[in-house]
């Protein structure tokens, strides 16, 4: 309590206070709220007539209200606006520096443990050198956790690292769908079309983004899906590294009476989360027409494992 009351002393703004640069007021106002326990963002800003900004409100991120889905009624969702009031407004003076206006204090929710604040969305700012490490490890072959992982054990503590495994998946996801370029989703897409246009049994399904970017893509010939319907007793499924996209390329192997192993699918893929492979194991049983083999074989992580489960539960 005591560290509190020495922080809210040393750096609660006040009215009058002024500073050099709008950024140097929001960090100021951020590395308050991270000693207060609550998390800052920029409300809202005004520019006047020769585009520059004039006035601007940092807030609580707790502001607002939250919305309610009449559609998901009944689902259970994480409630992070309650209307909080707490804020400052600022203005720029003559002389091009700014100064705080007003501040209000109140906040009508419970506040964070300081040493929490690290997990502040705002906070989580992972730094260009260990970008350039996680492509680099990405690109040789190194999955999100291990590479993460990695970077935990020589930081020597979780507390050490601004930013969290999830993070790191999210900056590894976009990576990877940036060297998936539009050029490229567009030429795999017209072979595709070419390829069903001699085959109508050949069978494709794209993955996009929010963006319209290629995410995902699964793809399986006339002779898998005729193979499948004799040899569907065990399936396994491994992934490795495309050599030319750095993405993760999972092939789907059935077994015939001789004991040779036949393809029976093929998955270009942007990371190797749960939710991925179970948009993966869905698509391939549509196409397959629903028809769940017996046993799905893999050796790799848990991830996996959980999207196994939850598309072939009892294999």
């Amino acid at each position: 309590m005591e560290d509190t009351r020495n922080a809210k002393e040393e750096w609660e703004p006040k009215p009058g206070m002024i500073f050099d640069l709008l950024d140097n007021l929001v960090q100021h106002y951020k590395s308050f709220g991270n000693k207060m326990g609550f998390e800052v963002i920029i409300r809202s800003s005004k520019k006047g007539y020769d585009g520059e900004v004039t006035n601007a409100t940092l807030a609580c991120s707790c502001i607002g209200k939250s919305c309610s889905n009449p559609v998901n009624a009944f689902k259970m969702h994480l409630v992070t606006k309650t209307d909080c009031k707490a804020q400052i407004g600022a203005t720029v003076c003559s002389d091009g520096k700014w100064k705080i206006c007003s501040v209000v204090f109140d906040h009508n929710h419970e506040l964070n443990s300081p040493t929490k604040s690290r997990y502040f969305k705002s906070n989580r700012i992972i730094q260009p050198y260990v970008k350039r490490k996680l492509e680099v490890n990405d690109r040789a072959g190194i999955r999100p956790n291990k590479n993460f992982n990695s970077m935990l054990v020589e930081a020597g503590d979780a507390e050490n690292f601004p930013f969290l495994q999830k993070d790191c998946r999210n900056y590894i996801e976009k990576v990877r769908r940036l060297r998936l370029g539009v050029g490229d989703a567009f030429a795999i897409q017209k072979d595709f079309l070419k390829m069903q246009n001699e085959n109508s049994n050949f069978f494709y399904i794209m993955d996009l983004d929010e963006e319209g970017r290629l995410k995902n893509v699964l793809w399986v010939d006339a002779r898998s899906t005729a193979a499948f319907k004799e040899f569907d007793n065990v399936v396994t499924f491994d992934t490795t590294y495309d050599q030319q996209y750095d993405m993760p390329f999972g092939a789907f192997v059935g077994i015939d009476h001789y004991g040779h192993s036949i393809l029976l699918g093929y998955g270009l893929i942007s990371n190797e989360e749960t939710k991925t492979f179970v948009w993966l194991f869905q698509s391939w049983l549509a196409c397959m027409l629903n028809c769940a083999s017996k046993a799905i074989i893999t050796d790799q992580d848990k991830l996996m494992q959980n999207a196994i489960e939850i598309v072939f539960p009892g294999t």
